[in-house]
């Protein structure tokens, strides 16, 4: 989206129908998905849709389908939407707890970089992970970002940010440059994984890391509410959804080698689980609000939950750390596997 949209300068009333395009699995390219669950938006209300998310018989992929076009991004990332605007001053308390604990994940992610560092932030939002990079390495790492809407670059760029407007496969950028490569809820919002990452490949110097965060489609909060309601849906916004399995693929598809794939802690799922059940059965809205990005005691209860499940490898979240291959051998190469 480089200029201005029609569905930008004016609201659609949500009873209005989204257009809608039948797919095919993303990662294999087969046309024979199962259905799984059939939800709303329940978070944002942008439409009176009801949504299908698909399982491929062939290689596993969950994704949705039929999902919207292009031209609804725009009205399906309203300007409320939380991305482009993670601030102190709308998430409080909450804000603080997870600057805090993305710092030290970030840090961790970082170990071992050079100090002359290139990173980029694909999928970038509102640049929240750029400035705690900044923060803890003001002088050295040279830090961009780039995403596809105008409010998350407008919001980063008022940061002093550098942000590139457009998507990693469009945007002119050097081959071969960056040393480390972050999708940070990102991969789950794209048309074509496959491409995200294949142009990930193409910008990586050898040996190049990538880490890329996503949904766990086979955590504990998946087969509890799989059915309609999981959080990792957020319907329509999430168009594939990933297992270690189908994740693994994807990268080497992408001629990405994998490290590591493993779980990782998240409460955000299981909160907005319970919040979209809650929504769905005509709950008053005092008890669905308190199920949110902005409740502290929901959040803290479900941190302890999806810690539990973190304990037995099974958490909300799956983190994968990928790697450009060298062209030969160097032992002396960083290692890239961090735990966390």
């Amino acid at each position: 989206m480089s200029t201005t949209t029609l569905h930008e300068l004016i609201e659609v009333p949500p009873y209005v129908g989204l257009e809608l395009v039948p797919v095919a699995c993303a990662l294999c390219g087969a046309d024979d998905g199962e259905p799984v669950a059939v939800g709303e938006d329940f978070e944002y209300r942008t439409s009176a849709d009801s949504f299908l998310a698909v399982r491929c018989r062939r290689c596993g992929l969950l994704y949705l389908s039929p999902r919207p076009t292009a031209r609804e991004l725009p009205r399906i990332y309203p300007s409320t939407y939380h991305a482009f605007d993670f601030s102190p001053e709308r998430f409080g308390f909450v804000y603080r707890v997870r600057r805090a604990l993305e710092t030290r994940r970030a840090l961790a992610w970082c170990r071992g970089l050079p100090p002359a560092a290139r990173v980029i932030d694909i999928g970038c939002g509102d640049g929240f992970h750029l400035k705690l990079l900044r923060a803890v390495n003001p002088d050295g790492w040279t830090l961009e970002g780039i995403d596809s809407s105008m409010r998350a670059v407008a919001a980063a760029r008022a940061h002093d940010l550098t942000v590139h407007l457009g998507t990693i496969e469009t945007v002119d950028l050097p081959e071969a440059e960056y040393d480390l490569a972050l999708l940070i809820a990102t991969i789950e919002h794209v048309a074509d994984p496959v491409g995200v990452l294949a142009a990930v490949h193409r910008l990586l110097r050898p040996g190049g890391r990538a880490i890329l965060v996503t949904d766990n489609a086979n955590a504990p909060d998946f087969r509890l509410f799989g059915g309609r309601h999981w959080g990792g849906y957020h319907f329509p916004r999430h168009w594939n959804l990933f297992t270690r399995e189908t994740l693994a693929a994807l990268a080497n598809r992408a001629g990405l080698e994998v490290v590591s794939i493993e779980t990782t802690m998240s409460p955000v799922n299981w909160v907005y689980s319970l919040r979209n059940a809650l929504d769905d059965w005509g709950a008053p809205r005092w008890i669905v609000n308190r199920f949110s990005l902005r409740s502290p005691v929901s959040l803290a209860a479900f941190t302890v939950v999806d810690t539990l499940c973190q304990l037995l490898g099974a958490g909300a979240l799956l983190r994968a750390s990928l790697r450009r291959p060298l062209p030969y051998a160097d032992a002396s190469y960083p290692p890239l596997s961090v735990a966390i």
